[in-house]
């Protein structure tokens, strides 16, 4: 017979049935005549309480039974005439999985500290606590999927690993192969991260949000919905270093659509965890949180208060409450802040919106009077800011500016084509920024060789040397040039060079020939690809490029050899 799952059992309470249960004891008790084990599998809070007639079994059958023990039952489903439950299992046979020594295992009756069950991390999943929040974990992830699908969002997958900060902030964890007692150095003393996996340095990312606005460029909306870290030296409950995040970004979007999507996606969620989640929440509220249900439907039916920020200043100095932490003009504004504009002044959920730009980032969308920006956060009771989002800048050219007045150390990366038009459109200035250039002209622009580019570059960008990126769509690895236009390949990555008119003669170091190339990363691709490119390569491996073989596609990398 299939087995049922408890919550099935308990939702459909088929009365005068054959069912199978299988699961975790968590009591058992009884006398002379009958036990009552109370059995959970996990598939909800409650237990289903199965009854056994010693009459039918042997002391020796039921003595391993224990708490914690993994069982087997099949019997009929009856209705309880005892209080507490509904229905119940009247045992016909018990098959004892696993056993457990009530001697030694830890999680029995009364009720455990988070502390205790710290050290036990094993079971924890097993107890009433986080069993519920687990559940409900599981249904939010579903419920955020089904929003932003019914919503016309695409499940954007952005990398982990990256070698990007996105915002700036620095608080990354490093992701290496190398030694960490001895790794490899450069001449200068520096690590060399050439000889790293990846050929560069790289981190766990701390969020989506510079892929997913590629993303929104191409796509219209999508939405990010996985791990990101954070290295910040925090031990409060929120600044965990790792922690899901949900990063949706949509193009045409104005501050109102940000507005009005925060406030639709929180109540959509809360709704659902009201209608699915409802027993583990009201464990939750009655044994953790007793006002939980109460700020969850506070959310629900209350309209959100669009606050300006320059007001929401001004109604804390006067509100005569004497906070931690200052609230002048220009601050960011702290939980306690954020709690006293929706719990005690407005009593209902505020997003506040226009912040100061100083106390904001880059990207987020100048207002007219040149001192805040359209940025948005959403408050609820309880916790303060939930949501934070903004419009992002669309002004090139303020961008470009922000850029130059930025001390900040920069990287402009960009198509080779492209990066040639903005210096002949713009010509910016930069500081503390390297330029990199990859990918060609692609037939946009005439091919010019590599030095007499970067000198166009580097004049129009006031800066010394264009780095560049080596690759092709053929390649999962690339090789980089720090300015003087010598490529160096990572430890897997092998460049070589032959004869331009027989494609099997691989010339010496020095000699000038066609570009050929070893990719061992390409594990499920071409590991040889023979290129239309001239170049040479060096003694220790590096290569440089000097043009492109004598009427060769323009836009073609690879050369088939058949």
């Amino acid at each position: 017979m299939k087995t049922q799952r408890i919550a099935e059992i308990l939702k459909a309470a088929a009365v005068d049935t054959d069912v199978v249960v299988k699961g975790w004891v968590r009591t058992k008790r009884g006398n002379k005549n009958v036990a009552f084990i109370a059995m959970n599998d996990g598939s909800c809070l409650s237990n289903i309480q199965v009854v056994v007639d010693l009459a039918k079994f042997s002391d020796e059958e039921l003595k391993p039974i224990t708490t914690g023990a993994c069982i087997r039952v099949d019997g009929r489903l009856v209705a309880s005439p005892g209080s507490g439950q509904g229905v119940e299992v009247q045992a016909s046979k018990i098959e004892i999985y696993g056993t457990a020594d009530p001697d030694t295992y830890p999680l029995q009756k009364k009720g455990h500290s988070l502390e205790f069950l710290r050290d036990i991390a094993y079971l924890r999943p097993r107890t009433n606590t986080f069993g519920a929040v687990l559940r409900i974990r599981h249904a939010m992830a579903y419920a955020i999927h089904e929003y932003f699908n019914s919503h016309g969002f695409y499940y954007f997958h952005t990398p982990i690993i990256t070698a990007s900060d996105c915002e700036g902030a620095g608080a990354m964890f490093q992701v290496t192969t190398l030694d960490i007692a001895n790794p490899p150095r450069t001449e200068d003393g520096k690590v060399d991260y050439t000889k790293d996996f990846f050929g560069k340095s790289c981190n766990l990312t701390v969020s989506g949000q510079l892929e997913g606005e590629l993303g929104a460029l191409s796509l219209g909306r999508i939405y990010t919905f996985g791990p990101t870290f954070r290295a910040e030296n925090s031990n409060t409950p929120r600044h965990a270093s790792e922690f899901w995040m949900i990063e949706p970004e949509a193009a045409f979007y104005d501050l109102e659509d940000n507005m009005e999507l925060a406030e639709d996606f929180l109540k959509y969620l809360i709704q659902y965890a009201l209608d699915h989640c409802m027993e583990d929440l009201e464990f939750m509220n009655k044994m953790w949180d007793k006002g939980l249900l109460d700020r969850l439907r506070f959310v629900l039916h209350n309209d959100f208060k669009r606050l300006d920020y320059t007001e929401g200043i001004e109604i804390l100095k006067a509100s005569g409450r004497k906070f931690e932490f200052p609230c002048d003009w220009g601050c960011d504004l702290q939980s306690e802040h954020e709690r006293y504009l929706v719990e005690e002044h407005f009593k209902r959920p505020v997003i506040l919106i226009n912040y100061p730009k100083d106390i904001k980032a880059f990207y987020m969308k100048m207002n007219e009077d040149g001192k805040t920006v359209a940025a948005m956060d959403c408050l609820v009771p309880g916790i303060g800011e939930i949501i934070g989002g903004s419009q992002r800048e669309d002004d090139y050219e303020k961008l470009l500016a922000d850029m130059a007045r930025d001390p900040k150390p920069k990287i402009l990366l960009g198509v080779s084509y492209a990066l040639w038009d903005l210096a002949e459109r713009y010509a910016p200035k930069f500081e503390n920024t390297v330029v990199m250039e990859t990918g060609g002209m692609k037939g946009h622009r005439e091919e010019l060789p590599k030095a007499q580019f970067h000198r166009i570059l580097c004049e129009a960008f006031g800066v010394e040397s264009i780095h560049s990126e080596y690759g092709m769509a053929e390649l999962t690895s690339q090789a980089y040039s720090s300015g003087s236009g010598i490529f160096r390949t990572p430890g897997w990555m092998r460049v070589l060079v032959r004869d331009v008119n027989d494609p099997f003669d691989i010339r010496p170091a020095g000699v000038r020939g066609g570009i050929d190339i070893i990719d061992l990363a390409n594990r499920y691709s071409c590991a040889f690809i023979q290129t239309q490119d001239i170049g040479r390569v060096f003694d220790d491996g590096s290569f440089e490029i000097e043009g492109r073989i004598d009427r060769s596609d323009i836009r073609g990398c690879n050369l088939l050899v058949q």
